[in-house]
C-alpha cells in the first residue's frame, strides 16, 4: 500500500494499492492506458480522456515526484508502508525533527569528507565517504543547515554511532 498526496495536500492523500489485475485507488479498480513514449514522457488513457505526462523530477530520499500533466504541474509527495507505520505509531515528525550531527551508521573508515565548517547544506547533499565492508557509502544530510564541526579527518577509523559532523 503507497499513500500518494498531491501538491502538498495531505488531507485528502490518495491510497494506491499494486494487485496483479492492475492498480486499485481508493478501492476503486484504476482502468487506464499508459503509453512511454521516451524517457520522460507518457501518453495515458483515463475515463475516454487524453493525458499527456512528462517526468519533471524524481527524489527517492524525499519521495517526491515532480509531474507535467498536459502542461500543469504537480508536485506527488509518496509514503510507503513503512512511512505509514510510522505515521501511525506517532513517530512520523521524528523524521522531520532538526538535525544536530550526523553519526557513522557502521563502523568504517572515512575516504573523502566533501565540506568544511562553515558550509551551508541542503538534506540530501554529499557531506562524506564511509568506507565499510570494501564498499564506499556516501553519507548525505539528512537536513538543511550550516557545518560547526567536522570531528573527523580522512583516514580516521569510525565506530558505529560515532558523531561525525556537527551542525
Amino acid at each position: 500500500m503507497i499513500s500518494a498526496s498531491v501538491n502538498e495536500n495531505t488531507d485528502s492523500p490518495f491510497a494506491i494499492d499494486f494487485t496483479p489485475n492492475g492498480p486499485i485507488v481508493n478501492d476503486q479498480p484504476f482502468a487506464w492506458d499508459l503509453v512511454r513514449i521516451n524517457e520522460s514522457t507518457f501518453h495515458i488513457l483515463l475515463n475516454n480522456r487524453s493525458f499527456t505526462a512528462e517526468l519533471i523530477d524524481m527524489d527517492a530520499t524525499a519521495k517526491t515526484v515532480k509531474l507535467s500533466v498536459n502542461s500543469h504541474l504537480y508536485t506527488v509527495q509518496l509514503k510507503d508502508r513503512f512511512d505509514l507505520l510510522l505515521e501511525q505509531m506517532g513517530m512520523s515528525a521524528a523524521a522531520t525533527a532538526k538535525v544536530n550531527d550526523i553519526k557513522a551508521p557502521m563502523p568504517g573508515l572515512i575516504v573523502g569528507i566533501n565540506v568544511q565548517p562553515g558550509d551551508a547544506v541542503k538534506k540530501g547533499d554529499a557531506v562524506l565517504i564511509l568506507e565499510a565492508m570494501k564498499m564506499e557509502n556516501l553519507i548525505k544530510a539528512a537536513g538543511d543547515g550550516v557545518i560547526r564541526t567536522i570531528r573527523v579527518a580522512k583516514g580516521d577509523r569510525v565506530e558505529k554511532n560515532q558523531v561525525l559532523i556537527e551542525f
